[in-house]
């Protein structure tokens, strides 16, 4: 899969940003930390950055920390020799292993146990392992990227995580910012997901209408592109059209929709306010230009400019 495969939408300031980061560290063999909220494309992210760097055509390998029991943990990563422990029927080898010249993803890695986590502090220190029940020392060429929605910072505080482990971690740093944070990527974002959406559920046709457009622009989207995705879903599936409408999505985007726009109703923008003010400040003043530019604090010119703006006699 080619990085043109593999896009990463940014159109919104933060998401550029984000981006140049991106392939500035895809070269790098350094390990990567990767956070950000639960949904927010973490590791899409570091998809992209394998894709970017010179390890493109190696093996790209994820282990999900939070759901493997913890006494499998070792296993996945570092292997066992036939017999290591009881159900070892074979030789098996570990991720680390396996990735060869790589990258290994570690999902969730404040997940690891106290345990895990001194083990994998080891092989970061050291590039080498041992299979479990083995004494051949392997060396490590893959890179290691691991990813958190977990403030590891703050868990090292509280005794959760190992501190020389954060360190060994936070070498190299992207955080993917929420949706809310990066509003501009939203409609871009819905457009892309559509279409797999659409691909899946054989809707060709569907998209969105302008009402469904402001409504989604207008959500703060507290699952990120997860929630985004999972609510174009559902509006492909129970749509009776191909024009997606505001009502063919959760009942909790078209309240908070109804209620962001409710809030605003009856507010004015600065542009009719300063009509406004002018507007009574050149009657009070009985249309005496100098006179009102005084009072409004600026000059003549200015002021005559406004008045021809806002089509004031």
């Amino acid at each position: 899969m080619s990085a043109e495969r593999l896009p990463w939408i940014a159109e919104d300031p933060a998401s550029l940003r984000l981006l140049e980061l991106a392939q500035k560290v895809a070269a790098a063999p350094t390990t990567l930390l990767i956070s950000g909220e639960s949904g927010t494309g973490k590791d899409h992210l570091a998809r992209l950055v394998h894709e970017l760097g010179p390890r493109r055509d190696a093996p790209f390998l994820k282990i999900d920390c939070a759901s493997l029991p913890p006494n499998l943990v070792e296993s996945e990563l570092f292997g066992h020799e036939l017999g290591a422990f009881t159900g070892a029927v074979e030789r098996k080898l570990g991720r680390l292993e396996l990735g060869g010249t790589g990258t290994i993803v570690l999902d969730e890695v404040a997940a690891l146990t106290p345990g895990a986590q001194g083990k994998l502090l080891r092989v970061l220190q050291e590039r080498s392992f041992e299979r479990l029940g083995g004494t051949e020392t392997l060396h490590i060429e893959a890179r290691i990227v691991a990813l958190t929605n977990v403030d590891l910072s703050a868990a090292v505080a509280s005794g959760n995580f190992r501190e020389d482990l954060y360190f060994r971690l936070n070498v190299l740093a992207l955080r993917v910012p929420p949706l809310r944070d990066r509003r501009a990527d939203i409609l871009p974002l819905a457009d892309h997901l559509l279409v797999t959406v659409r691909s899946i559920h054989s809707h060709p046709g569907s998209h969105l209408s302008e009402a469904a457009r402001r409504m989604l622009g207008t959500y703060t989207w507290p699952g990120n592109v997860r929630e985004l995705r999972n609510a174009l879903e559902r509006a492909v599936v129970f749509s009776g059209s191909d024009t997606l409408e505001p009502a063919d999505f959760p009942d909790n985007i078209r309240a908070a929709a109804a209620g962001a726009a409710g809030s605003t109703a009856g507010l004015r923008s600065l542009e009719e306010i300063e009509r406004e003010v002018i507007a009574a400040t050149l009657e009070a003043t009985r249309y005496r230009i100098g006179r009102a530019a005084q009072a409004l604090g600026i000059s003549r010119k200015t002021l005559l400019e406004k008045r021809k703006k806002y089509g004031l006699k």
